[in-house]
């Protein structure tokens, strides 16, 4: 099978495609033939070798979550699965490729009516941004600040907010990020890599009650300060490159809180994508892919991330 192979820490040069054995799958597994492979910013990282807590063991195909359809089923696996239409995670490695292993447990199925790629879109990012959501406790009324808001988890934080009544500011890079956020309902949009950024915020929505910080560093910081007395900042995101340092000292004198996010069980993070495939289905999120990319480009693909020259979603098309 073609597959994109890691065998060296670098730039996005070192993603090179090339044949590997098919897979196949043991006890409890399946072998998926995958249409599409999402891409997250970690993973540009993880290829980098930095920014993250933990290095794989080299060589290795990247990749955590995929689209397509059952192939085959391991030793004592229900063969009535076979032909199904399925996302799933794989477990951190194994998905920039043609097939992959993936557990049993781990698969969820795409509903009829719903188009694969949008599913795998939401693999991830309608978890985490289901998962934030809760986490915020946002109230009708209220007015919130995404960052990033043009991105995976940005772009379904701006219509989850919108749907739950509160008044959506967007922070972007600018340009049809910004027209792409007000697509998607946001209320305000502003370019947070102009020096003014909050000072346009503050002209055109007074003070926040809730910060989606997907972007950390200075941008983070900044945003914070825009907080009102009770507000909450909900970190998920370190596109900057470094978290947001808000020490709990200098939160609890702005009377803010630093929302942690519950860690959530495998169990629960199935349970809040099938969550977000149900409102996709319905029609009332839309996940926006802006990139497909031929899997033998994958490198392509990352250099695109990295750049900041992305919108929404980047699928790796296989």
């Amino acid at each position: 099978m073609h597959a994109v192979w890691l065998t060296e820490f670098g730039g996005p040069e070192v993603l090179v495609a090339t044949e590997r054995p098919d897979p196949v799958a043991g006890p409890g597994q399946v072998v998926v033939d995958v249409e599409f492979a999402n891409i997250t910013f970690v993973e540009t990282q993880l290829r980098a070798g930095g920014g993250i807590p933990y290095r794989p063991e080299l060589p290795v195909i990247p990749g955590n979550g995929v689209g397509g359809r059952i192939a085959s089923v391991g030793p004592g696996a229900d063969p009535t699965l076979v032909g199904r239409r399925v996302i799933s995670g794989t477990g951190g490695s194994g998905g920039y490729a043609e097939r992959a292993v993936v557990n049993i447990e781990d698969l969820i199925e795409v509903p009829d009516g719903l188009p694969l790629d949008s599913a795998v879109a939401l693999l991830a990012d309608g978890r985490t941004a289901i998962l934030l959501i809760g986490a915020a406790r946002i109230r009708e009324g209220e007015r919130i600040l995404v960052e990033a808001a043009a991105g995976g988890v940005g772009s379904l934080l701006v219509q989850l907010g919108k749907a739950a009544g509160a008044t959506v500011v967007a922070a972007t890079g600018g340009g049809r990020k910004s027209e792409l956020a007000r697509e998607l309902g946001a209320d305000v949009a502003v370019d947070y890599r102009a020096p003014d950024w909050t000072d346009r915020v503050r002209d055109a929505a007074g003070t926040v009650d809730v910060v989606f910080d997907g972007v950390g560093g200075a941008v983070g910081r900044s945003a914070f300060e825009l907080l009102g007395r009770n507000g909450r900042m909900v970190s998920f995101g370190l596109a900057s490159g470094a978290w947001t340092d808000i020490p709990e000292e200098v939160a609890r004198q702005r009377g803010a809180t630093i929302v942690r996010v519950p860690r959530a069980d495998p169990a629960e993070l199935r349970k809040f994508t099938r969550a977000a495939l149900a409102e996709a289905l319905a029609g009332r999120l839309r996940p926006v892919i802006g990139q497909r990319v031929p899997l033998a480009r994958a490198a392509e693909a990352h250099a695109a991330i990295e750049s900041r020259a992305t919108v929404g979603k980047t699928l790796l098309t296989i």
